[in-house]
């Protein structure tokens, strides 16, 4: 069972705000007291708040409703209400907030302990000693709680990484994450044996560390639904730069060359801001006497069209020093 949810609809109502009272002073000796009830408190706020630790919207598929409590009622000798606590909804790093019913988008939540108030707490009711006026001393009414907000929002988590890596299945995303970080997906030889994005993060350079992303399921058609790319494309569009996966192998019977454009293409149906992103190629499988002998025309063929490639061994892990350095400072040009 896959166990990372990365969509999740949610309710939320906040609390509603506590009635005014009304009342009057009574007390012996003074036979006309003035009014003194109290007002009502605030109802609780609903608020979403971005842990770090977690990783997944699991739990909001099991819990969906969120209800603040309401603020206390105003009592008699100018008491008034307690306010309501917030209450503190925790979500991933990395999520998106939007309306259910307009789709809008209300909030971005991307740092640890980052907040924001999805439903605000009706106002407390004032009581009749608000109300007391020079022609008005003795005002008999008194305000009932402000009504709560109620909303229902979608909560879309995408991954925060500093690099993506795509590719068709099969192409070694799994094996090459695992070998440059700590990451340990699952990896066998079949189509989508990843079914969830893994995120790793690669040291270089005497400390300098960035985190990267495999991105399953993206094949042609991605974008339509076909495969698992759409559930998953998301997670792109925050990556700075792509490390584009290309099988060499010869055991697949695909075309490099092919398999690089119909992947760019994907990536601009999707959206257009994707495709600009900034990509490093990668030749994968060099270890493969067949892959290492159309090797050179390929290289040839990407420097022709401007493009710049990085052969490598995932299994083996020939190349992949290279590659890294390349895309630490390809990271460090962008920040700068």
């Amino acid at each position: 069972m896959v166990k990372f949810i990365d969509e999740a609809k949610i309710y939320v109502k906040s609390g509603r705000g506590g009635k005014g009272c009304m009342s009057f002073r009574r007390e012996k000796f003074v036979p006309r007291g003035g009014p003194n009830g109290g007002d009502g408190g605030d109802g609780g706020d609903v608020i979403l708040v971005a842990r770090e630790n977690m990783t997944s919207l699991l739990d909001h598929r099991y819990k969906q409703h969120y209800k603040a409590q309401g603020g206390e009622h105003g009592r008699g000798k100018d008491q008034h209400g307690k306010n309501a606590p917030a209450l503190l909804v925790p979500v991933p790093i990395g999520t998106v907030i939007r309306d259910f019913f307009t789709g809008a988008i209300l909030g971005d939540l991307t740092g640890n302990g980052q907040t924001l108030c999805v439903a605000k707490g009706g106002r407390g009711g004032r009581g009749n000693a608000r109300f007391a006026t020079s022609t008005n001393q003795a005002p008999r009414y008194a305000e009932p709680g402000g009504e709560g907000e109620e909303r229902t929002l979608i909560l879309e988590l995408k991954l925060l990484a500093d690099v993506g890596i795509i590719g068709f299945p099969n192409a070694g995303k799994s094996t090459l994450i695992s070998r440059i970080s700590a990451a340990r997906p699952k990896i066998a030889d079949y189509p989508f044996t990843t079914l969830v994005p893994n995120l790793g993060v690669v040291s270089y350079d005497e400390g300098k560390t960035f985190v990267i992303a495999d991105i399953p399921g993206l094949i042609k058609r991605a974008h339509e639904g076909a495969g698992l790319g759409i559930k998953f494309l998301k997670h792109i569009e925050r990556t700075r730069i792509l490390i584009h996966l290309i099988d060499l192998s010869p055991f697949t019977e695909r075309d490099p060359i092919e398999d690089y454009h119909v992947m760019n293409e994907e990536l601009k149906a999707y959206s257009p801001e994707l495709r600009k992103k900034p990509q490093i190629v990668a030749l994968n499988k060099i270890d493969i006497t067949e892959a290492r002998e159309k090797l050179k025309k390929l290289q040839t063929h990407f420097e022709k069209l401007g493009i710049k490639t990085f052969p490598i061994s995932s299994a083996t892990g020939e190349g992949i020093k290279e590659l890294i350095i390349e895309v630490g400072k390809r990271l460090e040009r962008l920040k700068e």
